[in-house]
């Protein structure tokens, strides 16, 4: 970000798609042409190369955008099916093996309230790894491919729209 920005995080380029996002109304979505009329209003253009839902279009088909999404499943798939498993285990094991939960560890703690707190170490070990892996492996190709789309939708400029149709 600090090559993108000047240097400084209070000191943005004058060329910063960010400050001209708006105007490009790349995410209104009223204007951009996702409102839920079927009918657009008149000046309200969805055409390829005009912001709006084509912008999104392009970056979804885009590889970069296809690779962040696969990079998020070979992650996000197997960490849920494992901790949904590791969960499923618990109560399985919870409710057809009693004597086995009860079985006392250390004290009055047994099995059973072992694999519970394991439980919420477990979820705090797959936050962690979400957020590093997130940190790492998808967030600097998003930044690109999100100034990539802000610059698209600012290179087009500014769209113009007429004044709202009023129905009776």
């Amino acid at each position: 970000m600090r090559q993108l920005d000047g240097g400084g995080t209070d000191r943005l380029r004058a060329d910063d798609p960010w400050s001209v996002a708006l105007a490009a109304d790349l995410w209104d979505e009223t204007v951009a042409g996702f409102a839920t009329d079927p009918a657009p209003a008149a000046g309200r253009a969805t055409a390829p190369g005009r912001g709006g839902p084509a912008v999104y279009l392009e970056t979804q088909a885009d590889e970069t955008f296809q690779e962040v999404r696969r990079r998020y499943r070979r992650f996000a798939l197997p960490v849920a099916g494992a901790a949904l498993a590791w969960y499923l285990l618990y109560v399985l094991a919870a409710t057809t093996a009693p004597g086995l939960m009860a079985r006392p560890v250390l004290g009055v703690v047994n099995v059973a309230m072992t694999a519970a707190l394991a439980q919420f170490l477990t979820t705090a070990v797959l936050t962690w790894a979400y957020a590093r892996h997130a940190r790492l492996h998808r967030d600097p190709v998003a930044l690109d491919l999100r100034w990539t789309v802000a610059t698209r939708a600012a290179a087009r400029g500014p769209r113009t729209t007429a004044a709202p149709e009023t129905r009776r």
